[in-house]
């Protein structure tokens, strides 16, 4: 069958991942593997039982957060049914081997979340957000390549040899023997999936929509447009047929620059593959791998394929919204037998897929249909409303010199001078700030740049449009409720009665083991220890108490001495030395010398398996050495190793540890953005993005995370970064919430998201 020239339809459907199926890679004729925010890889083989269907044949685990690329390694003697190669938003490549299920190398060496992966030869070639490219060969990093300006997003290995990367520059480069031969430029946004034409050149997918076909001379053959928001991914069959996947929830099918077919799906495409026949296999964000044939014999049968339309329509109708509200919560025609209370009281109810408005007839005692609600065409978003009238877009502006916060309302299709003139009118404004409004307008509504109207006059003086160089007073700006965040948090609060009384417990289980009698505490050094607990008790006089350099040496040496299980009070009495400002003083010393007690603690109670009260006291007295700005240096100096040891913390079952790891981000961010540290900044984005898109993280962990993503963007240097991990749809995830300070923070970064 000539598959160029036959319609696809829905073969099967295929469950088992519990999120987003992020990748997909073909690994020959076996079958193929995906991966998922769900922490899994999976490898699908040919169910013998349904010749349409495929089963997951293996499980693979190792991840500690969701898994992105993939690439399949050939059958081999050391991998006679071949294995894969994954990687990570936890920044590791492990390599699998398909016959165990096991995997056989970790590779570490990227600082942020692994992008591509590619084979060349028998080296493993990965890119990052952290704009390198690097190279291992027998689970040995062998070369480091600064390769792109901004995050890499993607990377093949072309059939001649060369590879080829995109990033969130914009660019493609092509690389030969560790040598950018050449830069593609082109598209204006970041560019995410790659895929090889042999013969022709190189596909790239893009943020800006579009699709390009290049030559290996940089000459653009095709651009395919047709998306209608970022493409994900893209891919191409010896037919001659291409297939690309999109934010706007199609896979979709090109044949020689033109879009022939469209395939919906009940969410996000992240990704789209062929199979050798022609087949599609396609990734979504419903957590579902579907497969798409053109062979007449391996369609759905008919109940499938209805029950496909029905999870496309069940869909749809859970996105529609009428009147800004979501159809399926509107109740049925059953309201209209309850009698209004006031004449004209309108309700709007379902009616079939639609929304439709009645008013009460108080005469009449009647409900009198008023017609159809409509929306208007963004696909059902809700409208704000001001003086009840809806708009796209209803700003907060902060005039500053103590005046109120204003309402600046405009549509898209509105010209932003216009908006600006009549706000001004209206609000009584000197028409001397028109400039500033309509940049606001531009910038807050994501427009292109407008020329100025030269035949604006301002009504009272004559006077031409403000042209820029002018002085003027710069006063529109976006009001955000919970970013950037100012200061440190610390934890303060401390059971000092409870912790002396645990220390005293475990002393007394030392005393009756003989084997640990060495470590026990002599009365005098329990008496000392009482005295210490009593000064930090003792808060009203923080500012002149004093502590012996003998006092933060036993309590040092209780941390290097006891067994691990009985640390946690005495990390927690340290947590609160911290806070005292001759304690912190005194403590420095022993911090900042050649045996560093700090980082001896921390890797001494991350150990696997952690216990969790060593992780929740030492966590937060982590977050408290950030109020002290003589430990500042060290906590930069160690950023990398202390995030690395409390990486998993936002998955423990314990609230407390989540909260204590989202505080220690915060407090991380805070700092790096008065530091403009740009690789440090990117590396707490990537870990407030994790807790964030954790479900299982409660409230006031994920409100903290979020604020220091919010923070990041706003006042840091890596918003574009933040864009390239999808913090958009993060932000309006957040905004849904019940939990009030998150929705407003979600706000705040969808505010974030949107300016220039």
């Amino acid at each position: 069958m000539e598959i160029d020239s036959a319609e696809y339809q829905l073969r099967c459907q295929l469950t088992g991942h519990e999120d987003d199926v992020r990748s997909i890679c073909i690994c020959d004729r076996v079958g193929f593997a995906t991966s998922s925010r769900d922490r899994t890889i999976r490898f699908w083989s040919p169910d013998e039982s349904n010749h349409r269907s495929f089963t997951t044949s293996k499980i693979l685990l190792g991840h500690t957060s969701f898994v992105g690329p993939l690439a399949w390694v050939a059958p081999s003697e050391e991998l006679p049914e071949g294995g894969l190669v994954s990687g990570g938003m936890d920044t590791l490549i492990l390599v699998w081997n398909l016959s165990t299920g096991e995997k056989i190398q970790t590779l570490k060496g990227h600082k942020l979340q692994v992008t591509g992966i590619a084979l060349d030869g028998s080296d493993v070639v990965s890119t990052s957000v952290d704009c390198t490219l690097r190279r291992w060969r027998k689970g040995q990093e062998v070369e480091v390549l600064e390769a792109h300006k901004a995050a890499i997003q993607a990377i093949i290995r072309l059939p001649s040899g060369e590879l080829v990367t995109g990033s969130s520059d914009t660019t493609l480069k092509l690389w030969k023997e560790a040598r950018c031969i050449h830069t593609f430029s082109g598209h204006t946004d970041t560019v995410r999936g790659l895929a090889a034409v042999p013969g022709l050149g190189i596909l790239s997918a893009s943020h800006d929509g579009t699709i390009r076909l290049w030559e290996l001379s940089g000459q653009v053959l095709l651009e395919m447009v047709g998306h209608t928001s970022i493409v994900y991914s893209v891919d191409a069959h010896t037919s001659g047929l291409i297939v690309s996947g999109s934010e706007d929830r199609f896979a979709k099918i090109w044949k020689d620059g033109v879009c022939v077919q469209s395939l919906e799906h009940p969410g996000c495409v992240w990704d789209a593959k062929f199979l050798d026949n022609g087949d599609i296999v396609t990734a979504c964000s419903d957590g579902l791998v579907r497969i798409w044939t053109v062979h007449q014999d391996k369609i759905a049968d008919p109940l499938e394929l209805e029950s496909y339309a029905a999870q496309l329509s069940q869909y749809t109708l859970s996105r529609k919204r009428v009147g800004g509200l979501k159809l399926e919560e509107l109740p049925g025609l059953e309201a209209l037998q309850t009698p209004g209370t006031s004449d004209g009281q309108t309700k709007v109810v379902r009616e079939g897929d639609n929304g439709v408005a009645y008013a009460w007839n108080m005469m009449e005692q009647k409900w009198d249909k008023i017609g159809e609600v409509v929306d208007g065409p963004n696909d059902g978003m809700s409208r704000p409303l001001l003086d009840g009238i809806q708009y796209d877009h209803v700003f907060d502006v902060d005039i500053g010199d103590g005046e109120p916060v204003r309402k600046l309302p405009c549509n898209r299709s509105d010209n932003p001078y216009d908006v600006a003139d009549k706000w001004l009118l209206k609000e009584n404004l000197p028409l001397s700030y028109r400039e500033q409004i309509v940049e606001f307008i531009l910038q807050n509504t994501g427009q292109k740049q407008f020329t100025p109207d030269p035949s604006f006059r301002d009504p009272y003086t004559g006077s031409s449009a403000y042209t820029p160089g002018q002085p003027s007073k710069p006063v529109a700006k976006p009001t955000f409720k919970h970013v950037p965040k100012k200061g440190m948090l610390v934890f303060d609060a401390a059971q000092f009665d409870g912790i002396l009384k645990k220390v005293s417990e475990f002393n007394n289980t030392l005393l009756s083991a003989s084997e640990q009698k060495h470590m026990v505490l002599t009365e005098a050094a329990m008496s000392r220890l009482a005295s210490i607990i009593h000064v930090l008790k003792d808060t009203s006089h923080y500012h002149s108490s004093k502590f012996s350099d003998d006092d933060v040496v036993m309590v040092l040496k209780l941390l290097k001495s006891w067994p691990l299980t009985m640390l946690f009070p005495v990390i927690d009495i340290l947590r609160m030395i911290i806070l005292q400002a001759d304690g912190a003083a005194v403590l420095s010393k022993h911090v900042n010398n050649a045996n560093d007690v700090l980082m001896e603690l921390i890797k001494k109670v991350t150990t696997s398996p952690p216990l969790p009260a060593n992780l929740l006291t030492s966590v937060r007295a982590l977050t408290n050495f950030f109020k002290n700005g003589s430990y500042h240096d060290w906590l930069l100096k160690h950023r990398g190793e202390v995030l690395d040891a409390y990486s998993t913390c936002y998955l423990s079952s314990n609230k407390n540890v989540q909260l204590a790891y989202s505080t220690l981000i915060l407090n991380y961010a805070v700092l790096l953005i008065e530091k403009k540290d740009e690789e440090g900044q990117s590396q707490v984005l990537s870990a407030a993005l994790e807790i964030a898109e954790e479900e299982s993280v409660e409230a006031d962990a994920k409100f903290r995370a979020l604020v220091a993503i919010g923070s990041l963007m706003l006042e840091g240097v890596v918003k574009r970064v933040a864009m390239d991990f999808d913090v958009a749809n993060i932000a309006k995830a957040a905004k849904a919430s019940k939990d009030t300070k998150i929705a407003e923070v979600g706000a705040d970064i969808e505010i974030i998201t949107k300016q220039s």
